[in-house]
């Protein structure tokens, strides 16, 4: 197990650093001054060559990359001398110094994404502590209605296989798989959020927190996430609807299913006791997988709600070209699918040892 460990982490790692490479090579060899977009138009040239050479825009390619991965990196290093320290003497990040290598301090320190172009100069971490939760929470939501009707409408679907109960359900699983997430959130937010709103009393647009009339603080709105978490469940329950009722199916066709039936025990109790748990190993792989992309997926989603989660502030940055912002959601979102899967990879290799072979 612990050389299964090691061999799961070291291929985080390399894929880490390579969606590093890729985030930073797509995004600095982008055309255009990001000197020039962090202070506008009307900036004299002086202003701008302090803000290259602050930030290392007047640096080699090779030499910003370095800086990058010096100030994502946990561990990094840092010239001691006093026009190249000002890591360390300014309020960019705060570090804790381990020791010193011959001219170099070798500190210990949270992965710094820089600072917001636009949001004067706000940090890009402050910027995703603010807007991490709300998608996390929608997410949660919105998997876990998939889990629930999926896993519903699967076993349903098999016990009426052919029937017409199975055809509505695979042709509702159909379209849930085909039809966009943009298209679909701008439908539900027509209809249940205007058209009949009467009726379901909720808004088109809104997000978790919303201050109150009076100014006098935020207060939760728990309706505003009902739809967003909907839109963004369907195409997972989809996914775990087909795949609920093929597994159930494969499952029931076994021979302990039919020694169950020849025993005298009843549809419920078999699936219940039996074939429910060993129908789940392929939805559990896919709900783990579809949650860490639901991260990314909710971009278009909490744009059209008005959701003020990261995918909004994905959509906003890229309006603003806010490059920092842009770079270091991805790169979090990025992050965070890796770990999932590695993470889901390990509790597989834990169950079954055969995996780890």
């Amino acid at each position: 197990m612990g050389s299964y460990l090691i061999n799961k982490i070291g291929y985080a790692l390399l894929t880490l650093l390579g969606v590093v490479t890729v985030i930073f090579l797509l995004f600095t060899l982008l055309p255009g001054d990001p000197a020039q977009m962090m202070l506008g138009q009307n900036e004299s040239e002086e202003q701008l060559e302090n803000v290259r050479k602050k930030y290392g825009f007047d640096k080699p390619l090779s030499t910003q990359y370095v800086y990058y991965l010096n100030d994502l990196s946990p561990i990094s290093f840092h010239s001691l001398v006093v026009e190249d320290f000002s890591y360390l003497n300014t309020n960019k990040y705060t570090a804790l110094r381990l020791f010193d290598v011959a001219n170099t301090a070798v500190v210990i320190k949270f992965p710094y994404l820089r600072e917001s172009f636009q949001k004067n100069g706000k940090k890009v971490s402050e910027v995703i502590q603010e807007t991490l939760p709300n998608t996390a929470i929608l997410a949660v939501f919105a998997i876990c209605i998939a889990i629930f009707l999926g896993i519903l409408l699967g076993v349903i679907s098999a016990l009426t296989k052919d029937g017409w109960v199975d055809k509505i359900i695979q042709l509702i699983s159909t379209l849930g798989m085909s039809v966009p997430s943009f298209f679909s959130s701008i439908i539900f937010a027509w209809l249940f959020g205007y058209v009949l709103h009467e009726f379901t009393n909720l808004n088109m647009n809104g997000s978790l927190y919303e201050v109150d009339d009076f100014g006098e603080g935020k207060y939760i709105q728990w309706k505003n996430l009902i739809l967003p978490a909907i839109v963004l469940g369907i195409r997972p329950l989809a996914v775990v609807t087909q795949l609920m009722r093929n597994s159930l199916l494969e499952v029931l066709s076994q021979d302990y299913i039919r020694t169950a039936k020849a025993k005298g025990l009843s549809m419920f109790k078999i699936i219940r006791k039996h074939a429910l748990k060993n129908s789940l190993n392929p939805v559990v792989t896919a709900i783990s997988g579809w949650f860490a992309s639901m991260l990314a997926g909710a971009v278009f989603v909490e744009f059209i709600f008005g959701w003020n989660g990261l995918g909004k502030e994905i959509v906003d940055a890229l309006n603003t070209l806010d490059l920092p912002i842009i770079m270091g959601s991805v790169l979090i979102i990025a992050t965070m699918f890796i770990l999932i899967n590695i993470f889901v990879d390990i509790i597989y290799g834990w169950l079954d040892p055969r995996i780890r072979v």
